[in-house]
């Protein structure tokens, strides 16, 4: 076998398919791999390029791979489909990941380090617990709501429901009593475990040097700048402030022809998570220039004055996102801009 192939890998639990392929698109070898004998034989063949679908362990083993001396190169599972041939199964895949890496104008994902890894796990998992304390919370309210208890929005109105469930002269069934306070005690929880996970997220940011320089940043906060710091690729990865905006999905989506540009709305493609968290600060900065005004001649100022507060708050996460993209990538710390 020539050290001068692409190997493609269709990652799996226990069973990966291997698809070698030349440099004039031949194939030089099919081949299943166990899990066990997916590092030795790697070991025994020459250095060349390894590329997998940048999947939940791709990242691992593009590390363990990246140790044998192979150039290892992940690619995202929506630029792999178009070169799948007619059928579906592991070979075709394998073939189809070979033949996406071997194009010279793919986009490539870089593999992460354990410690980068770890770190989003941290936010992953914290965004996770809030997900099920709102899900805990509404089921309080829509059981209490059947028997005319309501209280109002806000996760600080809880207290109320708790209330409810205590006074005597209500006339809530035992059982409705025993389950509502079960789920009290379930949110209870979940706040000690939430407020625990964002204090280790704000310590992460607090101690990584890019996420001290985001937070600079209007709009970013402890916990979006340990997000930005952990999930995002290498500045590098981008050429331009707009293909970082792009790849978190808070540019408009195309539908041109004929010459003719048609914008629609955002792409929402790339990073929700990373995305979600820089609307809400948008929308905080833009809450708080209405209630006390924005600076006079600043771009938020204009803007305000003539379109709606959620597109302001997406233009301006939008904006917020090309300036993150440029501390990372040149350095520095943010300084507000003249107003016009």
């Amino acid at each position: 076998m020539e050290n001068n192939i692409i190997i493609g890998i269709d990652l799996a639990k226990n069973v990966f398919q291997l698809h070698g392929m030349r440099a004039d698109g031949s194939v030089a070898f099919r081949r299943k791999v166990s899990r066990a004998r997916l590092l030795p034989f790697l070991a025994e063949h020459p250095a060349c390029l390894v590329a997998m679908e940048a999947c939940a362990s791709a990242h691992y083993w593009g590390r363990e791979i990246g140790k044998l001396g192979h150039e290892v190169r992940l690619i995202a599972p929506q630029y792999v489909k178009p070169y799948v041939k007619r059928q579906k199964n592991d070979a075709a895949d394998a073939e189809a990941i070979a033949e996406a890496a071997s194009r010279p104008t793919m986009r490539f994902v870089a593999v992460k380090s354990a410690e980068k890894q770890s770190q989003a796990m941290a936010f992953k998992t914290r965004d996770l617990l809030m997900a099920q304390r709102t899900q805990t919370i509404n089921a309080l309210r829509g059981h209490l709501a059947e028997y005319g208890v309501i209280a109002p929005q806000g996760i600080q109105n809880i207290g109320q429901l708790a209330k409810a469930l205590d006074d005597p002269e209500a006339t809530l069934p035992p059982a409705v009593v025993e389950l509502g306070r079960e789920l009290l005690n379930h949110l209870e929880t979940l706040d000690e475990r939430v407020a625990v996970l964002s204090e280790r997220v704000k310590e992460t940011a607090r101690t990584d040097e890019t996420a001290r320089r985001l937070m600079t940043i209007p709009g970013i906060g402890p916990i979006c700048a340990a997000a930005m710091a952990a999930v995002v690729p290498p500045p590098s990865t981008f050429a331009k402030g707009r293909d970082f905006a792009a790849w978190l999905g808070l540019t408009p989506k195309q539908n041109s022809t004929g010459g003719k540009t048609r914008l629609g709305k955002t792409s929402k493609m790339g990073q929700r998570d990373l995305r979600r968290l820089l609307i809400i600060g948008a929308m905080a900065m833009v809450g708080h220039a209405a209630r006390r005004g924005a600076p006079v001649g600043s771009w938020l100022a204009r803007m305000l004055a003539r379109k709606p507060k959620m597109l302001v708050a997406v233009a301006l996460a939008n904006k917020i996102a090309r300036v993150a993209w440029a501390l990372m990538a040149s350095g520095g710390v943010y300084q507000a801009p003249a107003a016009a």
